[in-house]
């Protein structure tokens, strides 16, 4: 199967300067990642707040610019954002946010704003069409008339949902989608969201912390540290049984009271990503690191199962955990 989408050795840079007269400091949000997604599959990207998950998502809908690498949809690389080719293509790239009340302007009702893609690519946007998606979500075509602080959490999540649907797009981008809404609300749109890629074949890179939730969506799971890929495979294999020590650490701090293997406690805070380590990114905090991950950074290589690792002691034992239920 051809791959709809292909990021290649993705760099992104940011500058911080402390004060008015500091000196200006390179921060490496991303730092080489690699990702390939096909229609109608769904990758979950996973790892701790500020490794980059939510740059990478940007990246991949071309709302910024790469300061190296390259994202290709249908194997034609990303227009320059802004460009009358980008904004064509957009239609077939959208996002759902973490938070559906900032996502959507409060002085508009849903309605319109359901609307509003449809008008902005030159479609039918009349009141069969909108009620049309908000009914695909769940919704009644009379929240179409409500503002969004009239909706609750879930009900915002799904309007947000009913507008991204409006282009018809190839490729969701789903960022932390279910976070900001009750335990209670967050199976329904997790149900919902694999409903509609069933119904419309559309690929998804589900970005979030929940390993629970990244398991039931994803068909293949990447795990980020620190702008990097530390590994990447099928959901029963990293989560399962995950070879690098930064996976086997998230794994662990799932509760779970049948779990086998005790719970591994990483040391110390992430690294300042404007002051990384040299060699392995996460050496300062593993247990098993060794003199040889101090001073070289591992690739990323094939690995057991059809998994991509990238850690220099890859093959020792890992420890093995139960099946995780569902979200």
């Amino acid at each position: 199967m051809s791959a709809l989408l292909e990021a290649r050795d993705l760099v992104r840079r940011y500058w911080m300067r402390r004060g008015a007269f500091g000196r200006a400091t390179e921060v490496r949000a991303l730092d080489g990642v690699s990702l390939t997604l096909e229609r109608g599959r769904t990758l979950g990207l996973v790892g701790e707040s500020g490794c980059g998950k939510s740059t990478t998502g940007r990246l991949v809908l071309g709302l910024e610019t790469p300061d190296g690498g390259q994202v290709a949809f249908e194997g034609t690389p990303m227009p320059p954002p802004g460009s009358r080719a980008w904004r064509a293509q957009r239609a077939r790239l959208q996002m759902v946010f973490q938070d559906p009340l900032g996502a959507l302007d409060r002085r508009l009702t849903i309605g319109s704003q359901v609307a509003e893609p449809l008008l902005i690519h030159g479609r039918p946007a009349g009141a069969a069409e909108v009620a049309a998606l908000l009914t695909e979500v769940g919704l009644r075509e009379d929240h179409g008339q409500r503002y969004p602080h009239q909706l609750s959490g879930g009900q915002r999540q799904r309007a947000v949902l009913a507008r991204a649907l409006a282009t018809s797009p190839d490729l969701l981008v789903c960022d932390e989608p279910i976070s900001a809404l009750d335990v209670s609300i967050q199976a329904q749109v997790m149900n919902l969201l694999m409903e509609l890629q069933a119904r419309r074949g559309m690929a998804m890179l589900f970005i979030s912390h929940d390993l629970r939730a990244v398991r039931q969506v994803s068909d293949r799971v990447a795990v980020m540290y620190l702008g990097r890929i530390v590994e990447e495979g099928a959901p029963d294999d990293v989560l399962r049984e995950p070879a690098h020590p930064y996976a086997r650490a998230l794994v662990s701090a799932l509760p779970h009271p049948g779990r086998r293997g005790q719970r591994i406690l990483l040391s110390g805070d992430p690294p300042n990503p404007a002051d990384r380590p040299t060699g392995c990114a996460f050496h300062p905090r593993c247990a098993d690191a060794v003199a040889r991950c101090r001073l070289e950074a591992p690739a990323l290589r094939p690995h057991a199962d059809g998994r991509l690792v990238a850690c220099h002691l890859a093959h020792a034992p890992a420890p093995q955990f139960v099946e995780m239920g569902a979200a």
